[in-house]
């Protein structure tokens, strides 16, 4: 598993560092290729807050966590990730497609045009890869994360670009490339 550590306005001790890095490399043998962990470390309102990200294959997995002690806070991350793994696959592996987990993620980029004339100020830029996958399994994941929408490829539809998202009725919707 490669790691990733950033610290906001607190300062992370080695043994610390190990210790995470020992307690997420458990999370390997759920991923049939490497998986890279982002540990955030930071201040919030006075408080210490740890927030880990794990991806691997086009899936993520995200644990935030309000606690002094950052001990208890990397234990309780961990068991938290575990169960969202474990839910995903099970969810997945009964209600989806046989070999939901067996595809190999095709390599693409998301590019965007801006008009020139006109100033839009990008204040944070992110790449993935859109995984092919079932609207289904576009909505899991995004509620795994907690976004109110998620783009991936619709494999119903040919491998389209597409993307799911929240209603505020409590609904979901789902924006299809023609």
């Amino acid at each position: 598993m490669r790691f990733q550590f950033i610290e906001k306005k607190l300062d992370i001790s080695e043994a610390l560092k190990e210790y995470t890095q020992k307690k997420l490399g458990k999370l390997e043998k759920y991923f049939k290729n490497e998986a890279d962990a982002q540990v955030r470390f930071y201040l919030e309102g006075g408080r210490r807050m740890l927030e880990v990200t794990v991806s691997s294959e086009g899936l993520h997995y995200r644990s935030r966590i309000k606690e002094e002690d950052m001990y208890t806070a990397i234990d309780s991350s961990v068991a938290a990730i575990e169960r969202q793994i474990h839910k995903n696959k099970t969810r997945l592996e009964k209600r989806l497609r046989h070999g939901a987990f067996e595809r190999e993620i095709p390599v693409s980029a998301v590019e965007s045009a801006i008009d020139e004339e006109m100033e839009f100020p990008i204040v944070r830029t992110k790449k993935f890869d859109l995984k092919p996958m079932t609207t289904e399994e576009a909505i899991l994941q995004m509620n795994l994360l907690g976004h109110e929408f998620f783009v991936f490829k619709n494999f119903a539809r040919g491998g389209g670009f597409a993307v799911v998202y929240r209603r505020h009725d409590g609904g979901y919707g789902l924006i299809e490339e023609n």
